[in-house]
Order: C-alpha cells, then sequence, then structure tokens
C-alpha cells in the first residue's frame, strides 16, 4: 500500500513586503553617515568654534571653525548623491564598487537632465532688462531725482536665477535602486568579442546612465503635478504640527518591527520644509534646517528625545522590577546596559525589542505614548534637533541652538513617571511575559549554559515515575526541558 506525501505549501507574504524591508535597511547606509556631518556643521557655528564661542576669545580658531562648518555642509549639501550611493550598494544583492560608480554616474545624469529640462518645464526666468523694468516704482522715481540706491540696490540684487527641478534624496534613492536593480540584472552579462571590453560590470554604469536619462525625463515631465502634491502634503504635516507629529510619532514607532520607518523618516527628516540661510543657500528636511538655523525645525525630531532620554529607561526599570526575584539580577544588567544606550545615543531598538513581541499591548501604548510626546512639545513650542537620534550626546551638542531645551528634561522626568507606572500596571494586570516572567521551563537569557542553574536544568531529566522495566516514559510529543527565551 502506497500513502501519498502531502507537500506543504509555503505561506506567501505579502507582495513586495521583502523588497520595502530591504530599501529600509539599505537608508541606514547614507543615514549613518549623518552624525559625522551634523558633528562637523555644529562644531563649526558661530556660538562653538565660531566668533560667538571660542574664536571670540582664540581667534586662530576662526579658520578652524570655518573648515568643520565646510565640510559639513558638503555633506548635506549632496545629500541625495550620497542616499544613492547608499541605496544601491544596500540595497543591491553582493554588490561592489561598480555598484556605487553606477549610483554616481546615474545620479549625475539625472541631475543633468533634470536642470537641462527645467526651463522647459518650470519657464525661464525674467531676463536683466525685464527685471529691472518691474522695479518698485518707488525706486524709479528716487532715480529721477539722482537717488540711484535702491535701484542700485535692486540691479545688484540681480534677476531671479533659473528654478531647477529638484527631487531631493527621493531622488537620490530612485537612482540607487536603479543601479542596484542593474547591477543584479546585468552584473554577468556577456556581450559580443567585439564589444567584450564593456562586458560584466563595466556595462552596469553604462546602463545605469542610460536608465537614469529616461528617468529624468519622465521625472521632468511628471514634476509640476509632483511638487504641487508633494508641498500639499509637507503643508498639511507641517502646518498642523501637533496633529501631524502625533500621527508621525506613532507610526514611526509602529514601523519598527518590520523595518519601514527609515522609508517614514525619509519625508520628514529630508524632504518637507525649506529654509534659506544668511548665505542664500537653500535646506531642505528637518535635520538640515534645524542644523543650519531655523527657528521652525524640529518639529519631527523634538518629541523624541523625552522618550529615548527617559520614558524607555523608565520602562527598562519596571520590567526589571517585575521580573522574578531569581532572574531580577540577570535581567537588571541586560535590560539596564540597553537603557543607559537608549539615554546616551538614542539607540532604543535593543530597549524595545526586549518586549515588542512578547508583550505587544506595551509596544502599542509606547508607540501612541511616543505620539503624543511629539505633539506636546509641538504645542508647547520646544524645538531641538539632532544628527543621529534623540540621545544625551545629541542633546548637549545643540542645547545652545535649541528652543527651551529645559523642558525636555522637564517633560522627560513626567513621562518617565507615566511609562513607569503604566509598564508595571499593564505587567502584571494582564500577566505580560516580559523578560524575567517567563515560565519556569523556559531559560532566561540568550545562552543557556551562560549560568550553571540553566546547565543544570537541561542537563536533569524531569522527576517522573519509573515504569515497571525502570525506564523512564514521557508523554508523546512531550519536548525535553530548556530553550532560551529571546
Amino acid at each position: 500500500m502506497t500513502s501519498a506525501t502531502a507537500t506543504p505549501t509555503a505561506k506567501k507574504g505579502i507582495p513586495g513586503f521583502a523588497q520595502l524591508q530591504r530599501v529600509g535597511r539599505s537608508l541606514m547606509l547614507p543615514i549613518a553617515s549623518l552624525p559625522a556631518a551634523a558633528l562637523l556643521l555644529r562644531l563649526g557655528q558661530a556660538d562653538m568654534l565660531g566668533a560667538d564661542g571660542a574664536a571670540g576669545t582664540f581667534s586662530w580658531l576662526q579658520p578652524v571653525a570655518d573648515v568643520l562648518a565646510s565640510a559639513g555642509n558638503a555633506l548635506f549639501a549632496n545629500l541625495a548623491l550620497l542616499f544613492a550611493v547608499g541605496v544601491a550598494v544596500g540595497y543591491a544583492k553582493k554588490a561592489d564598487g561598480s555598484t556605487g560608480l553606477a549610483a554616481v554616474i546615474g545620479y549625475l545624469v539625472f541631475k543633468g537632465v533634470s536642470d537641462a529640462l527645467s526651463p522647459y518645464v518650470l519657464g525661464k526666468p525674467d531676463t536683466p532688462a525685464q527685471f529691472l523694468a518691474g522695479a518698485d516704482p518707488s525706486a524709479l522715481a528716487a532715480a529721477a531725482d539722482g537717488d540711484f540706491l535702491d535701484l542700485v540696490t535692486t540691479a545688484i540684487t540681480g534677476p531671479p536665477t533659473q528654478q531647477l527641478i529638484d527631487y531631493g534624496v527621493l531622488g537620490g534613492i530612485v537612482i540607487g535602486l536603479t543601479a542596484a536593480l542593474m547591477f543584479q540584472r546585468y552584473s554577468r552579462i556577456k556581450l559580443p568579442a567585439y564589444l567584450a571590453f564593456f562586458g560584466g560590470r563595466r556595462f552596469v554604469p553604462i546602463v545605469t546612465a542610460a536608465a537614469a536619462i529616461l528617468i529624468a525625463v519622465v521625472g521632468s515631465l511628471i514634476y509640476p503635478w509632483f511638487d504641487a502634491g508633494f508641498t500639499a502634503a509637507g503643508e498639511w504635516v507641517t502646518g498642523s504640527t501637533v496633529l501631524g507629529a502625533f500621527v508621525y510619532g506613532t507610526v514611526n514607532r509602529l514601523l519598527v518591527p518590520i523595518g519601514l520607518h527609515h522609508l517614514l523618516n525619509s519625508l520628514p527628516w529630508f524632504q518637507f520644509g525649506d529654509y534659506t540661510d544668511a548665505s542664500g543657500a537653500v535646506w531642505h528636511g528637518d535635520i538640515a534646517r534645524f542644523l543650519h538655523g531655523d527657528p521652525t525645525a524640529g518639529t519631527f525630531m523634538t518629541g523624541f528625545f523625552p522618550i529615548f532620554m527617559f520614558a524607555l529607561p523608565a520602562a527598562a526599570l519596571a520590567i526589571i522590577h517585575t521580573a522574578k526575584p531569581k532572574n531580577r539580577k540577570l535581567i537588571g544588567g541586560i535590560m539596564g546596559s540597553a537603557a543607559l544606550v537608549a539615554f546616551v545615543t538614542g539607540v532604543t531598538e535593543p530597549l524595545e525589542f526586549a518586549f515588542m513581541y512578547v508583550a505587544y499591548p506595551l509596544y502599542a501604548i509606547h508607540a501612541v505614548l511616543t505620539g503624543t510626546s511629539l505633539a506636546l512639545v509641538n504645542a508647547l513650542g520646544i524645538k531641538s534637533g539632532f544628527g543621529f537620534s534623540a540621545g544625551a550626546i545629541d542633546y548637549v551638542l545643540n542645547f545652545r541652538i535649541a528652543t527651551m531645551p529645559l523642558w525636555i528634561i522637564v517633560i522627560g522626568l513626567a513621562y518617565g513617571a507615566v511609562y513607569y507606572f503604566l509598564f508595571r500596571f499593564v505587567i502584571t494586570r494582564w500577566n505580560l511575559r516580559t523578560p524575567g516572567r517567563e515560565d519556569e521551563d523556559s531559560t532566561v537569557g540568550t545562552d543557556p549554559a551562560a549560568t550553571p542553574e540553566a546547565s543544570t536544568d537541561q542537563k536533569s531529566p524531569p522527576e517522573v515515575s519509573p515504569s515497571p522495566a525502570g525506564s523512564e516514559t514521557r508523554d508523546p510529543g512531550e519536548e525535553p526541558d530548556g530553550g532560551a527565551v529571546r
């Protein structure tokens, strides 16, 4: 008799979800360069090493400040190119130098074609004659009386420059993904013998440049509609700072478990809003605007400081106090180190992942409370920012350019109290299996051999009544004791 073997069918995930996760992870590579850019720019500003700071006492520090500020500005001014290279290298499988080179070539082609098409899509600026003809009538009247100051001032400012198509960081991300896909598709292509030199990886920059031309042409044609829609969305989010920040803060934390929060962050941090500094340079996104002196920036950053520096460490303390007494010392070491990392650097994933899945109601509460923190600081007009994350390092570094920064500590302590008592109540009320509260047959920690007790428990068989033959018995399908809980 033959029996048919059932072939298990693999569950199909959400279409495109894995690719979105890869995109989110690839964004981490260019984002990792921001702390260096922010630190250089901040140290070079006037209130740090510049004229209003150390250079006011030691004049020889002024050139040092100028060098550091220029270095930081160079990175922020080319964020789109950094994202193109970073996303290409981070997304492509088995990426190498040709992937990054293809991304650079692709973005330069994309930018050049977009600039060339700008006059046809956005219109040409006024000529100098047209510009002066439209000067303030009072300036023209004053010039007729021999006072040329206003008219000369108008002439010096010059006619408006050509408005350019600018997709910003989003354009860099698109070109980076294009370069990565071209690398995966054509890095092993075989060409005829007379073109063999251009085969394989050498073909990737060529085909990426061709693709960038098509993307730039299509992007230029749809830019007016894209710009109108994107501007409207940005104005709604930034215009309603309380509601917009609450929604952003809540969704930001809810996307962390699936790794898509970096996609969300790329819009408010690098795209929304614009600010023109004293030199006439225009900066986009919350991070660049804040570091270049925009007093309205920080809408999508400030509210993270109370949560990362105070609330999550308080949640860690609640988890320690609700752990079983025999596990409290071990959990205290694990959660204490995670809390310290969150406070100092703003890196919260080690702490959040400790309860994200085993006690998901706590994580839902954490996400909503994060949204309320962003809404609250915006309602009170508190502004601060960061180059990496909302930890003590960035808080201290940007203290002098923040608005009402001491209130962040007050609000953080209040949120810390709320997190501690709320987490402790929910854990005990619903008997959540947070670290240290696992069942007796589970071993605390990630390495069962880390403690003598865990090792002994795993090696000892369960106590059972001997069978008539003197051998131990176990229920069918019963698993041995032990196993790490992550």
